[in-house]
């Protein structure tokens, strides 16, 4: 749900700024705008390594992302949707809120043109703002430490052109042994993402929801699945001719391999991520812009 936020009071005195990895003139840019700008408005700023060389600081204050989460009110990421999945999983813990400028394609969750930087931050940081807040998962291989997602915990095969077989278990209920591409395990921030591509609905981010889809199903009746978010879900691949050729990719950014007799428990991650959107952020209109829907109505509104 979102949240509709104003304050006449400073509610960000110290401000984090991570960039996109990979340097681009794009990127150098608008990290170097909005250290400019950050610069005019007056509060702390931090750095992760690479902001700071791109801003071109004279001495910045240079920190991790995870750091920031300790010591900033804030954190902005300049890059796509891509930057802020990994902010948000370093930030998760520490209740920081997170804001995206958006330089990528998509921009699902980094919503802020870098052509306004200014205008936009103006608003947000005198406190005019829609915030909201958005789940992780988090996945388990054979009780190791969980590693967490914001958009998806993808298991899938590699390193051959062959099927997999997957066991899955919801609440230790018995679901189904498909044979296919893999499956991916999505929240409803990611059912716009790789899920989308794998023929997954479309979730709201306020639904209290998780989707399974098949990736390339054998059997064509193998058809996305949406559970309750409280889910604990348990997969495992049974057959030993598929190990070694199986891994665990979360959001895309970090993998983890399985060995025989392995288990993948995947559930709703202890902590929220909170995302701030510029004032009047409307959830049906970026799909609109982003997927290439209809425009405006023709007609009237029926309300």
């Amino acid at each position: 749900m979102i949240a509709r936020m104003k304050s006449s009071q400073p509610q960000f005195p110290t401000i984090g700024v991570i960039a996109k990895q990979g340097e681009t003139p794009e990127t150098r840019l608008a990290v170097a705008r909005l250290a400019r700008y950050l610069r005019h408005r007056g509060p702390r700023v931090c750095f992760d390594p690479l902001a700071a060389a791109l801003a071109r600081e004279g001495e910045p204050r240079v920190m991790t992302a995870t750091e920031m989460g300790q010591h900033c009110d804030l954190v902005i990421t300049v890059g796509g949707d891509g930057t802020l999945l990994g902010a948000a999983r370093a930030l998760a813990s520490s209740g920081v809120p997170l804001l995206g400028i958006n330089l990528g394609r998509l921009g699902f969750l980094a919503d802020v043109s870098s052509d306004a930087i200014e205008t936009c931050l103006a608003a947000i940081l005198d406190g005019d703002f829609d915030a909201e807040e958005r789940f992780l998962l988090a996945a388990r291989v054979n009780g190791n430490p969980p590693v967490l997602a914001l958009n998806d915990v993808v298991i899938h095969k590699w390193n051959t052109a062959r099927m997999i077989e997957l066991e899955t278990r919801i609440d230790g209920v018995f679901v189904n042994l498909q044979r296919g591409d893999g499956i991916i395990v999505s929240t409803p921030t990611g059912s716009t993402a790789y899920a989308l591509s794998g023929g997954g609905p479309l979730i709201h981010p306020a639904l209290d929801a998780i989707a399974l889809v098949p990736i390339c199903p054998h059997t064509l009746s193998n058809r996305p699945l949406v559970v309750a978010g409280s889910s604990r879900i348990a997969i495992r691949a049974p057959s030993r001719a598929d190990q070694g050729h199986i891994i665990v990719t979360c959001d895309g950014q970090t993998d983890v391999f399985l060995t025989a007799e392995s288990r993948v428990l995947i559930e709703r991650g202890p902590h929220p991520i909170r995302l701030l959107h510029p004032k009047g952020h409307d959830h049906f209109g970026i799909l609109r812009a982003k997927l290439g829907w209809g425009g405006h109505p023709a007609g009237p509104s029926l309300e």
